[in-house]
């Protein structure tokens, strides 16, 4: 069993007999274990949630566009950065992450269990002659627990294995977590319970025959034999009522023997059933932090601002998450000296080209106007230095007057 569940519980049931019982079915019961109940009584849990499809494309966009998303390790040099190809961590990070998983399918699936579980764990295994990473292994969520070691509060990971727990320290597991270390799942389960009930109230109400159109009443009057004789069967009466439906000739429908037919109409609450699905889905774009037009809620997108919100997709969603990877690498792919040098940079340069104009725009004129020089706008672009590139001269001009050296790089 989980090692601080035990503990949790324990403390809590010393604290119950200082002061009061609960029950099970009290929600305090729940905190013991990290569970709230849904005030909906729909249960949602990750793997749960992903059935409803606004969740699930909220979690397979984040976790694929990351997985998507090149990395790799760059060394910066006196002319600015460099790819370091040479290092053993470029491999894992950009190529392959072990034998039979590529390093963008790794992080696809470690965002995965961060999105669905909270946290996605890897070990990293090394080489036996100097403690080079040579691969990482995806561990599965569940047989991780994150301790504290006591003298400097780092953190430490007992893993389950076959041979028993094993502790490790936290240069040996590659840790991504979601925001404080619990899924939006978690945190959004109301939004993503309601979402399921409209969802399942909708297929219950269609799969079922939908709302009848009608209702044949006889106001409880009790027909004895010999008035049933002369009056028309229920039987009869819908035969009637289909043929008198699929005639278009304006007849009015005629029932005798004390029934009466009454067409049901539809309350506004559900008539507002697709406005409340609507606004669901806004609800989970918000748990997960992704735009509404990403999870295909069209309503209030438009081709301008299509493109602004495909932008704050990167900056707001997928920024922290880059930023806890490249974190994440650093603290077990690189060596304290090596940090100092070396670090991760995802190339997002897919993500902008639907603003490939604006950004080209933007970078001509800050060279133009020598605030960069271009060199220094090939190293964001990850472009190789050219020579004389570190000038900061005015393209456009045909002046003859030197140009004004770049003022010299402060090392860090």
């Amino acid at each position: 069993m989980n090692l601080s569940l035990v503990n949790r519980v324990k403390k809590a049931f010393s604290s119950f007999t200082e002061q009061k019982a609960y029950s099970l079915t009290d929600p305090a019961a729940f905190e013991l274990f990290g569970v709230r109940p849904t005030y909906s009584g729909v249960n949602v849990s990750g793997q749960s949630a992903l059935y409803v499809p606004a969740v699930l494309q909220a979690v397979r966009l984040i976790s694929e566009t990351i997985g998507s998303l090149p990395c790799k390790v760059y060394r910066e040099t006196k002319d600015g950065k460099e790819a370091a190809k040479d290092h053993s961590a470029y491999r894992i990070v950009h190529r392959r992450a072990n034998e039979w998983t590529g390093a963008g399918e790794l992080r696809m699936a470690l965002t995965h269990d961060a999105l669905i579980h909270g946290n996605g764990f890897a070990k990293v295994v090394r080489y036996p002659d100097d403690g080079r990473p040579f691969e990482l292994h995806r561990l599965k969520p569940g047989t991780v627990t994150i301790l504290e070691d006591k003298l400097t509060g780092a953190p430490v990971y007992r893993v389950s294995e076959d041979a028993g727990t094993t502790d490790y320290p936290h240069t040996e597991i590659l840790h991504v977590p979601s925001f404080l270390g619990t899924s939006p799942i978690a945190f959004g389960k109301e939004a993503i319970g309601l979402a399921a009930i409209l969802e399942r109230h909708g297929a219950q109400f269609f799969g079922s025959g939908a709302r009848p159109t009608g209702i044949f009443t006889n106001e409880g009057k009790v027909i004895s034999g010999d008035e049933a004789k002369g009056m028309k069967t229920i039987v009869n009466i819908l035969k009637d009522f289909r043929k008198w439906k699929d005639s278009a000739n304006g007849d009015p429908l005629v029932i005798d023997g004390g029934w009466k037919y009454e067409a049901q109409t539809m309350a506004s609450t559900d008539a507002q059933f697709i406005e409340n699905r609507t606004f669901q889905l806004a609800e989970i774009a918000r748990v997960f932090g992704v735009p509404p037009h990403l999870i295909f809620d069209l309503n209030r997108a438009t081709w301008g601002n299509a493109e602004t919100m495909g932008a704050s997709f990167l900056q707001l969603c997928l920024r922290p998450w880059l930023d806890r990877w490249q974190d994440a690498y650093a603290t077990v792919l690189l060596t304290e000296d090596e940090q100092d040098a070396a670090y991760f940079e995802f190339v997002v340069d897919d993500l902008l080209r639907a603003d490939a104009a604006a950004r080209t725009a933007n970078m001509t004129a800050l060279v133009t106007n020598r605030i960069m020089t271009p060199n220094e706008v090939r190293a964001i672009l990850n472009l190789p230095p050219l020579p004389g590139g570190d000038d900061l001269t005015n393209p456009h001009t045909t002046s003859n007057a030197a140009p004004v050296p770049a003022p010299a790089k402060e090392s860090a």
